[in-house]
């Protein structure tokens, strides 16, 4: 998305990113970027938090009168960050799953 927004910038087409990934971003070199610290997957926050989704939108959009930074968004995805320790994670009792997951292909309707 970097590369698109750069390139709609070059046409004339004001854009703002929203996204977790602020090294990855702040590297391709957008104009605007709005940081939400959330997991990746999720950076207009919570799942069906529709207030705190209107909000992080909202923070975002205020960027359009800027040129060439980076707002961190001020919400937070919940009272502790804890997340950050499980996210992604799996231990030696997953594997089993994880195997019979590859083999049989994650869409496949009978897993």
């Amino acid at each position: 998305m970097s590369l698109v927004a750069r390139h709609l910038e070059a046409h004339g087409m004001p854009t703002v990113i929203l996204g977790s990934a602020r090294d990855v971003v702040e590297h391709c070199g957008v104009p605007r970027f709005a940081f939400t610290d959330f997991p990746l997957g999720n950076p207009c926050g919570k799942p069906y938090d529709r207030a705190m989704q209107r909000d992080t939108v909202a923070a975002a959009l205020q960027l359009f009168g800027e040129a060439r930074t980076t707002l961190p968004v001020p919400s937070c995805w919940g009272e502790d960050e804890e997340w950050r320790e499980s996210y992604m994670a799996f231990s030696a009792a997953d594997l089993p799953e994880l195997r019979r997951m590859t083999r049989q292909g994650v869409d496949n309707p009978n897993l």
